[in-house]
């Protein structure tokens, strides 16, 4: 077998990659700071070296063919650990780095965004890239290096450090509570507010105060949990939420807690692949984190 057939040369598979992607010449070209007609020379290359044809023309545009498709699938993943590789390289070589650092997006307006201007202070070589996740990351894909998420301790082989133990307590705003007294049996009566992600919560308050589910009355269901909390200010309904993504709103009397809060069984962890642990960037952010949450 030749081996060099088997590791084509990276500007023709990045040729490839972008167009790909783009499915256009033109548009893998503008990516790569080449022209077109050299785009489409390094992957016309790749394609006699591989021996196989990975896009089709269908008028002006370039398709991926099957085998295209399928190359694509194998080589994005594989490019992305090249990235990923490289910048724990540079990180490591210049102290500092970048951090891709995965949210749940409520947890990280309401709890870390508020707290990371003393994280600057303290570390300003270090460059943070928020993400947005609500599922489950992927870090195979490369593109995140660690994740603050939430769950029952099913994490796999990631490196998992324990943050906060999760409480959850029952919301409504102060127009709802003047107009009624709501005890465990008026709040069944109300719209209970959920987010999509957490379905059984309201079932397991029911349980844990003996009320027949029954007699649950589901409201909407909101993905973010923040758009849940607006939507309980606005008195649509009663909302089951973690005790710290609304502290804020408590202490400014913008909502009020109705009975004790209760835990959910579940942990907010920082969580990475064991490869990521080399990153001097997410070691001083770990520091950071756990000695911030220790604080008073």
């Amino acid at each position: 077998m030749n081996y060099r057939r088997l590791t084509p040369s990276m500007s023709l598979l990045l040729a490839f990659e972008a167009s790909a992607r783009h499915e256009s010449y033109t548009r893998a070209a503008s990516e790569l700071s080449l022209t077109q007609s050299a785009v489409s020379r390094q992957v016309q290359a790749l394609e006699e070296q591989l021996g196989v044809t990975l896009f089709r023309r269908e008028g002006r545009r370039i398709v991926l063919s099957e085998v295209g498709r399928l190359y694509l699938r194998e080589l994005g993943g594989a490019l992305a650990q090249i990235r990923n590789a490289t910048l724990q390289a540079v990180a490591y070589g210049s102290g500092t780095g970048t951090l891709r650092l995965a949210l749940l997006p409520t947890f990280g307006s309401t709890w870390l965004l508020p707290r990371l201007n003393r994280f600057y202070a303290a570390h300003p070589g270090v460059q943070m890239h928020i993400h947005s996740r609500i599922q489950a990351v992927d870090f195979d894909a490369g593109e995140i290096d660690a994740a603050i998420t939430v769950g029952r301790g099913d994490w796999g082989d990631l490196v998992v450090h324990r943050l906060l133990e999760e409480t959850m307590l029952v919301i409504a705003s102060p127009a709802l509570v003047t107009e009624h007294e709501l005890s465990p049996a008026a709040i069944a009566e109300q719209p209970l507010l959920q987010v999509a992600s957490h379905p059984p919560l309201w079932a397991e308050w029911f349980a844990r105060h003996e009320l027949p589910l029954e007699r649950m009355r589901s409201g909407p269901n909101f993905e973010l949990t923040s758009h849940l909390i607006q939507a309980v200010r606005a008195g649509i309904g009663v909302g089951l939420v973690p005790r710290m993504l609304v502290d804020d709103e408590l202490r400014q009397g913008l909502l009020l807690s109705v009975g004790q809060a209760v835990p959910s069984q579940r942990t907010y962890c920082l969580v990475y692949p064991p490869r990521n642990a080399v990153l001097p960037s997410l070691e001083v952010f770990r520091r950071w984190l756990l000695a911030e949450l220790e604080a008073p």
